[in-house]
C-alpha cells in the first residue's frame, strides 16, 4: 500500500465536482451573518464554530430524513437575492481555493420563495453570484468553471414546471436537472412527465437514487426515466454477489449501469453519515472502482460533512491505497460525465486535468 496523500498535496490536483449542493455547502459564518441580517432566530448556536460542530454532529444520525432536517436552517436564510448572490459566490471561490476546475452546483429554487422571490429571481441570483465567485477565484489564480443543476423536491409537485425553468435557462447557466428528497415513498415515475419533456428538449439530467433506497429507485430512474447520471447509486452493490474466490458476479442492472457506463456520483462522508456505508474503509467505492464501474468522488454536502473534495480524496487514498493515477481516474470520468459539450470536456480534460496530474506526478517520483 502507498503511502495515503495528503490533504495538502490533493489540494493542488486538479479536481471536478457533479455533485455538490448549494444549500449544504455554506460557512457557518457565513449562515449566522445572514441570519442576524434577516432576523432568522431558529438557529442551534450563534458562534461559527459551534455551529459547524452542529451541523456534523446533527448529520451523523445515520437516518437519511434526519440528515435532511439540517437543511432547514441553510435555507431559511437563503431567501432574498443578495444572500443567493453570496452564498453562491462564496461556493465558488470555495471550491476553487479546494483545486476544483469545473463544479455543477445544484440547489432546489423552490426552497428560496418565501422571501418574494419568483423562480426566476432565484436562478438570476445564483447565477450572477457564480459567475462573480468565478471572478474573484481568477482573480486569486484559482480559476473555476461553474453550471448550475436545477433541482425539484421529490415529496413536491412542481417538477415539471422546474424542469420547464430549467430548460429555459440553458444558455445562461443552466447545466441540468435533478430530482432530490427522501427517496423511501416518492419514487421517480412519481416525476415521469418532467423527464418525457427534459428527454424531448434534448437536456441533461441527473436523479438521486440508490442512496437510502435499493435497486428500485435506480431502476426506475435508469430505465423509466431514463437519466444521465445517478446521483448516489451506491446501492447497486445490492446487485453485485461476493464470492469467496474474490470473483464478484454481476446482476443485470449492475451489468447494465458498468456495460452504459452510468456515471455513479459517490459522496463517501455522506453515505456513512446517512447510513447507506458503514464506514469509509467499507464503502462500495472500493469495490465499484476495482470492477471499473463509471464512479465519480463528490462531497455532496460540505457543510453537514465538514468536507471538502480534497478532505474525500485523502479520505480515499488512506482506505485504499490509491495515488496520483486513482485520482486522475475519479476526475476524468467526472469530467467525461459532465453536462457539459464535448469539447468543452476534452479541452479540460487534456489542456488542464491530464497535464496537471503528470506534474504532481513528476513532481512525487523527484
Amino acid at each position: 500500500m502507498n503511502q495515503p496523500l495528503t490533504v495538502e498535496q490533493i489540494r493542488r490536483a486538479p479536481k471536478v465536482l457533479l455533485h455538490d449542493h448549494l444549500d449544504g455547502g455554506l460557512r457557518p459564518e457565513t449562515v449566522v451573518d445572514l441570519a442576524r441580517e434577516t432576523g432568522y432566530t431558529g438557529l442551534p448556536t450563534y458562534d461559527p464554530v459551534e455551529l459547524g460542530n452542529w451541523f456534523r454532529e446533527a448529520s451523523d444520525s445515520g437516518s437519511l430524513e434526519r440528515y435532511l432536517e439540517t437543511f432547514a436552517h441553510t435555507t431559511a436564510v437563503m431567501q432574498t437575492r443578495e444572500a443567493l448572490v453570496r452564498v453562491a459566490a462564496e461556493c465558488a471561490e470555495d471550491l476553487a481555493a479546494d483545486g476544483v476546475v469545473y463544479a455543477e452546483s445544484r440547489y432546489a429554487p423552490e426552497q428560496h420563495l418565501e422571501g418574494g422571490l419568483s423562480l426566476e429571481e432565484v436562478v438570476e441570483a445564483v447565477q450572477e453570484g457564480l459567475e462573480l465567485g468565478e471572478k474573484r477565484a481568477a482573480e486569486q489564480g484559482n480559476p473555476i468553471r461553474t453550471g448550475q443543476l436545477v433541482t425539484a423536491m421529490r415529496h413536491a409537485a412542481r417538477s415539471s414546471e422546474i424542469a420547464e425553468l430549467a430548460v429555459r435557462y440553458r444558455d445562461a447557466g443552466v447545466a441540468g436537472f435533478d430530482i432530490a428528497g427522501a427517496e423511501a415513498g416518492n419514487p421517480p415515475t412519481r416525476h415521469l412527465d418532467a423527464f418525457e419533456y427534459l428527454r424531448r428538449e434534448n437536456f441533461h439530467f441527473t436523479i438521486h437514487a440508490g442512496e437510502a433506497f435499493g435497486l428500485p429507485s435506480i431502476w426506475e430512474a435508469l430505465q423509466w426515466c431514463g437519466c444521465d447520471r445517478l446521483g448516489h447509486g451506491v446501492r447497486i452493490v445490492d446487485d453485485i454477489t461476493a464470492h469467496p474466490n474474490g470473483a464478484p458476479t454481476l446482476g443485470r442492472l449492475a451489468q447494465y449501469v458498468r456495460d452504459k457506463r452510468v456515471p455513479l456520483e459517490m459522496c463517501p462522508s455522506s453515505n456513512v453519515q446517512t447510513g447507506a456505508a458503514s464506514s469509509i474503509a467499507e464503502h462500495p467505492i472500493g469495490m465499484l472502482r476495482d470492477l471499473r464501474f463509471r464512479v465519480t468522488v463528490n462531497t455532496d454536502n460540505r457543510l453537514q460533512s465538514g468536507t471538502d473534495l480534497s478532505g474525500e480524496f485523502a479520505k480515499l487514498s488512506e482506505a485504499f491505497g490509491y495515488g496520483w493515477d486513482d485520482l486522475q481516474w475519479f476526475t476524468v470520468n467526472a469530467m467525461k460525465s459532465a453536462f457539459l459539450s464535448f469539447d468543452e470536456r476534452l479541452s479540460l480534460i487534456n489542456g488542464i486535468i491530464k497535464p496537471g496530474y503528470a506534474r504532481l506526478k513528476w513532481a512525487t517520483d523527484q
